[in-house]
């Protein structure tokens, strides 16, 4: 942490930001496309839906940018690593199961997984890569910090992790541009995000878009460079903290609750009601 910030916002309001964004983005993924699916099938006309829900998505794309900026910040600052991957670890096997309700309506879903095992893979890559920059110049802890940054990406890839190799790559790239200035971070995470996005789209759809297309597709995520804007405002303070329990478990809760009302919104007695009221 620099000690030249003078920004307004501590680290606190740096998460409720993340939070606030997550809560938008999941909101519409979840919620929203389904109720208007729900409406325009009982005959209600809906104006600007497509754009009202990238719009949403869109204000999402702030959410990861913070988290991978304040997961190199407590990586920077916890007083144990091993506590702090386990936390991650931990919470990404609770997150599971409501992460895949909400977004697949299964208990079990092996083709995505939560956001927290993205974060773990990142900051265990970092644990790897500063304990070979502790070590003598030698070619063995280079290639064994290369090494990592390489499984920690293949890894993100095979699990299909939320962001995939980018998420990995965003946090790597925070760690190496922390003692630089806003515009070497910007570019830094500009960069990360449109390649490594492109790359995991070309992987996965190169058979059936033109890699033209998925590069314009894959600039929806540079919405993210928003999250800039409360980051050059950060004055490098903790802030007053909510409970770890209450920030880790913001994920989970509002995925089942979100979840819940996806539920409520497919539920044909409770459309029975709404048109009877209607």
């Amino acid at each position: 942490m620099r000690e030249t910030k003078r920004g307004i916002f501590s680290n606190a309001v740096l998460k409720n930001i993340a939070y606030i964004t997550m809560f938008i983005d999941h909101f519409f993924a979840v919620v929203y496309d389904t109720l208007v699916q729900r409406l325009q099938s009982a005959g209600y006309g809906i104006g600007n839906a497509q754009q009202i829900y990238s719009a949403g998505r869109a204000v999402g794309r702030i959410s990861f940018i913070l988290f991978a900026y304040l997961a190199v910040e407590g990586f920077s600052h916890t007083r144990s690593r091993k506590a702090y991957l386990f936390r991650l670890f931990a919470f990404a096997l609770v997150s599971e199961i409501p992460f895949d309700l909400a977004f697949s309506g299964k208990s079990f879903d092996w083709g995505s997984q939560n956001i927290f095992f993205t974060l773990f893979l990142g900051v265990l890559v970092l644990t790897v890569w500063e304990w070979a920059e502790r070590q003598s110049a030698q070619m063995i802890p280079f290639c064994v910090a290369a090494a990592a940054v390489l499984l920690g990406c293949a890894a993100a890839y095979v699990l299909q992790t939320d962001y995939r190799f980018m998420g990995v790559l965003l946090i790597f790239a925070f760690y190496l541009t922390r003692e630089k200035g806003l515009s070497v971070q910007v570019a830094a995470a500009g960069c990360v995000m449109l390649f490594g996005t492109w790359g995991a789209n070309c992987l996965r759809y190169a058979d059936s878009y033109p890699l033209t297309y998925l590069l314009r597709f894959s600039m929806r995520e540079m919405y993210g460079l928003f999250a800039f804007v409360p980051i050059a405002l950060y004055n490098g303070h903790k802030g007053r903290q909510l409970p770890k329990a209450v920030c880790y478990g913001f994920y989970p809760v509002h995925l089942l609750v979100l979840h819940q009302v996806e539920a409520i919104l497919l539920n044909s007695a409770f459309w029975s009601v709404f048109m009877i009221g209607g």
